[in-house]
């Protein structure tokens, strides 16, 4: 049996768009010992792939991290294959709360060196003592307590479209870059309450160790993060305090928390929160694009990045030839910090 889905991504995308099958998308994660990862992986592509997963999936030595869609029909075989992985048996499914069933279009296993990039040795801070884990009713009480500094342990392409009231949002476009920005900027908080948060809690699994280890005493972290968040506030009948759209890196890009739209086109500076990939090819830059904006540069970053998607394909591979601006699939548009044409 195959190991890697080798069918061109465009072709399987528009099979994706025209499917009417239900799927439902998720996310979890683990850290545990695997001492193989390679024969881990193949073990786990082989069982999802034959009941139809979709996804992406980080496996290494320190655990799994998956995001991924699952056909609703085979749902429960994909639970039992999981319960029959001792380390993975009754792990928390985090559900999507915004789900059309097009969040991704194959399945995709890699091993990586680390399940989340953080640039550390592995003996600069002990992962197992991490921050006291809190659910929504938890979160919102130490929210009000003014002794408590609120972190968003996210990038600020995805704070930029949705976070927490009082939430302090580092300008970093990376997790490995958050670590010394927060420490830096945090300093003279160490006495206080550090309450963090993340998209589905596996990167404050790893910050908040950090942060004990840097001399931070009191510190806690939203357990499954902002999907697990949403998810209790609205079955508990909770007040939410997260304002806007939760940032999510599959094809829908994020799932509405609440009906705020707290940022802004980055073309016009009209309210909006719709991420898009530019339609150029050679740029993809990630940016805020209203639909008037989408109308007026046909799906464009720029008059430039227009004019360039117009061009007959040999004529845009010869540009890429000439200018090599790396794969820029997740690059990071920032409001008011770019060129706006």
């Amino acid at each position: 049996m195959a190991l890697y889905n080798k069918i061109n991504g465009e072709e399987l995308k528009a099979k994706m768009r025209e499917s009417k099958e239900e799927r439902v998308t998720l996310s979890f994660y683990k850290y545990h010992a695997i001492p193989n990862p390679e024969f881990f992986r193949n073990f786990l592509f082989n069982a999802w792939d034959e009941i139809g997963v979709l996804g992406r999936v980080y496996v290494a030595k320190e655990g799994i991290n998956a995001q991924i869609s699952v056909p609703i029909k085979n749902f429960d075989a994909f639970s039992d294959h999981l319960n029959n992985i001792d380390f993975l048996n009754s792990i928390r499914l985090n559900i999507a709360i915004d789900d059309d069933g097009k969040s991704f279009f194959k399945l995709k296993i890699k091993v990586r060196g680390k399940i989340v990039a953080d640039g550390l040795e592995d003996d600069v801070y002990d992962p197992s003592d991490c921050g006291i884990h809190v659910d929504a009713e938890g979160f919102n009480k130490l929210a009000d307590d003014p002794d408590t500094v609120i972190l968003d342990m996210r990038n600020h392409y995805e704070s930029e479209i949705g976070h927490f009231e009082n939430a302090y949002c580092p300008d970093v476009d990376t997790f490995r870059e958050s670590l010394p920005v927060v420490e830096e900027e945090l300093a003279d908080k160490k006495d206080k309450k550090l309450l963090m948060y993340c998209t589905g809690g596996i990167r404050c699994e790893k910050a908040s160790a950090y942060f004990k280890q840097k001399g931070f005493k009191d510190v806690y972290q939203l357990e499954g993060g902002i999907i697990n968040y949403a998810k209790q506030v609205t079955e508990k009948g909770l007040p939410n305090k997260f304002k806007g759209k939760n940032f999510v890196f599959d094809e829908r890009l994020g799932e509405r928390i609440s009906e705020e739209i707290i940022s802004q086109c980055h073309q016009c500076e009209n309210k909006c929160d719709t991420h898009v990939n530019c339609k150029n090819v050679g740029c993809n830059l990630l940016f805020l694009q209203c639909d008037s904006c989408g109308d007026k540069y046909e799906g464009c970053c720029s008059e430039g990045c227009m004019e360039i998607n117009k061009l007959d394909d040999e004529a845009k591979r010869e540009l890429r030839k000439q200018k090599d601006s790396g794969i820029r699939i997740f690059s990071k548009g920032r409001f008011g910090k770019r060129a706006k044409s």
